[in-house]
């Protein structure tokens, strides 16, 4: 059942290219009715030369032109087949690229926690490597194999039936070898690609915290760590390799006893009148041409089987739907028209497996233009609230609500659009600091870009770098200071100028007087913008216009800076431990 459900998989890949795979088995097709042309002509000339004893020349010629023309027919057109069908595999590699891609990115960041990136790497790569291979290797080989039997037998058994049917006697036993050992090698591949992608995630993890394993001075226990999945991997691949080792050469020697039964049961034919010399040896030109395609079939199965997993390794990620999508009548939403009213109603969210919940009956109203600070110790559910609102959690229907409207009913990009936000991690791309900054909207001149920018207090450290605005700042901002890598990520925010601003604790690397500094001119400078900011740096989050205070996922206190401190409460005892430690440091 399954291997049904592969082979509609397969021809589901081919379907596009069917035009082009057409042509590459229609040229298959001739290769191999010349193929059973040419040992004819060959016979032919044998006879002639043992009636006649010897042969004129110009007839000698004749069937030498004979020969070199269909041998040259059939080398372009076998040629021509190959490139249709590798071809075709090269084609089908680059779809399943663009959709393991295109599919990656609809799914949640949830989905990128649960799957490790290096295995999803993996996948995209060296398992689409292999149904390239499966689809154009592999096919080719399969398809030659069946023409050439299909052409080649019927041929061969009106020469001499009897010895035609003693030759491929041995074919079942080849068949048969190769069922029993077609599980074995699957199950052995698929540990191959296992321990493959265990090493690939292994070296993406290294190379992104090789900053951390050279502060901890860990390089031995990662060499360590390292030897023992590339062991795993060679271990794999030597039980794959002796399995085929013992099975491909059996097939060899299998395919040889044509060729000896040809030999010695030919010999006695001709003793004994039932085949001409000429036969004899047109019937051992077929049995070679039977040789190569039934001896290639070990290989063919390896890259069968190695297709085969890869086809269910790659169909796992294309299967997996996205848990947050567009709602079926997504309602449009304009962003010039947003307001930037906010409104959670008993908002609830659960992590997977989460023994209490992450939001436990939240509810608040955030007017449009409000600074709003949401405060709490770590793990109340902040960073929780913020992931909610721009729908990158999966959270129920009914609960929160955008300018009147249900956030579930309303389109993700028209959500998102109008919604800027800058997470924890400010990740930046492997490019220059202009190109991150405009990374929303790259066609944003400069005069903007230096614009969100001067906001962000970022703009004099940048004109202090040798290449200012096209400084290459590294992988994930490698070359930056924390600070310098969080006010990047908000001048990117800044720049779309999306009318709701959501802050995750991304300001925790800049100190508290450029942090007051940067929210006081968010909420001075842009006073069409709902400004929503989660931070532990309690003297920037007085300056708010409304204070939440959250606690294991609820919503405890809330109110200015001046009301929450007259009451006896967690945001008084935050801020008394601030100024504490502010004035023993």
């Amino acid at each position: 059942m399954a291997s049904r459900s592969r082979l509609r998989q397969l021809f589901a890949y081919l379907r596009p290219h069917w035009k082009q795979t057409s042509l590459g088995i229609v040229a298959l097709l001739i290769v191999n009715i010349l193929a059973v042309t040419l040992p004819r002509i060959i016979g032919s000339c044998v006879d002639e030369i043992r009636l006649a004893d010897s042969i004129e020349l110009d007839r000698f010629i004749q069937y030498s032109l004979q020969v070199l023309g269909l041998a040259s027919i059939m080398l372009v057109i076998r040629l021509s087949s190959r490139q249709l069908i590798f071809g075709v595999g090269r084609k089908v590699e680059f779809d399943l690229k663009q959709r393991i891609f295109q599919h990656l990115l609809t799914m949640e960041p949830a989905y990128f926690s649960e799957n490790t990136i290096g295995d999803l790497i993996n996948r995209a790569t060296s398992d689409v490597d292999n149904i390239r291979r499966l689809l154009g290797f592999a096919v080719l080989s399969l398809i030659n194999t069946m023409l050439a039997y299909l052409f080649v037998l019927p041929a061969m058994m009106t020469l001499h039936f009897r010895l035609s049917v003693l030759a491929i006697a041995v074919y079942p036993i080849m068949l048969t070898t190769v069922q029993l050992f077609s599980h074995k090698l699957r199950t052995q591949q698929e540990n191959v690609q296992e321990n493959l992608s265990d090493m690939s995630e292994l070296i993406q993890e290294d190379m992104s915290g090789i900053g951390l394993i050279k502060i901890y001075a860990q390089e031995q226990n990662e060499r360590r760590a390292f030897g023992r999945r590339n062991q795993q991997l060679l271990n794999a691949n030597l039980t794959l390799a002796k399995t085929r080792n013992f099975l491909f050469p059996l097939l060899e020697g299998l395919t040889s006893l044509s060729l000896l039964v040809i030999l010695w049961m030919g010999s006695r034919a001709i003793a004994a009148g039932t085949l001409t010399v000429g036969n004899f040896v047109t019937l051992i030109l077929y049995v070679q041409q039977l040789v190569f395609p039934t001896a290639l079939l070990g290989f063919t199965i390896t890259a069968y089987q190695r297709g085969e997993v890869s086809v269910d390794r790659v169909e796992a990620i294309l299967q997996e739907d996205a848990k947050i999508q567009n709602p079926p009548d997504a309602q449009p939403l304009e962003r010039s028209q947003v307001r930037g009213h906010l409104k959670a109603d008993r908002l609830n969210f659960s992590y997977p497996g989460a023994a209490s919940p992450s939001l436990d009956q939240v509810s608040f109203v955030i007017e449009p233009h409000q600074t709003v600070a949401v405060v709490g110790p770590i793990g109340a559910g902040k960073s929780t609230l913020a992931n909610a609102i721009p729908r990158l959690l999966d959270i129920e229907s009914g609960q929160l609500y955008l300018d009147g409207m249900d956030v579930t009913q309303i389109g993700l990009e028209d959500l998102r659009g109008a919604i800027a936000y800058v997470p924890q991690d400010s990740f930046l791309f492997s490019s220059t600091i202009r190109d991150n900054i405009r990374y929303g909207d790259p066609l944003k001149e400069q005069p903007v870009v230096e614009r969100a920018a001067v906001q962000a207090q970022i703009h004099p450290e940048i004109e202090n770098f040798p290449q200012h605005y096209d400084t290459l700042v590294g992988e994930r901002g490698i070359t930056l200071s924390g600070g310098q890598r969080q006010r990047t990520a908000l001048s990117r925010a800044l720049l779309v100028d999306a009318p709701i601003l959501i802050l995750d604790d991304a300001l925790s690397s800049v100190d508290n007087q450029t942090a007051t500094q940067i929210l006081r001119e968010l909420s001075t400078g842009t006073q069409r913008k709902t400004v929503i900011f989660i931070s532990h740096q309690m003297s920037a989050a007085a300056s708010a216009d409304v204070i939440l205070v959250m606690d294991q996922g609820r919503i405890v206190q809330s109110g200015t800076h001046s009301e929450l401190m007259k009451q006896e409460g967690l945001y008084r005892s935050l801020w008394e431990r601030q100024q504490l430690e502010a004035q023993l440091n």
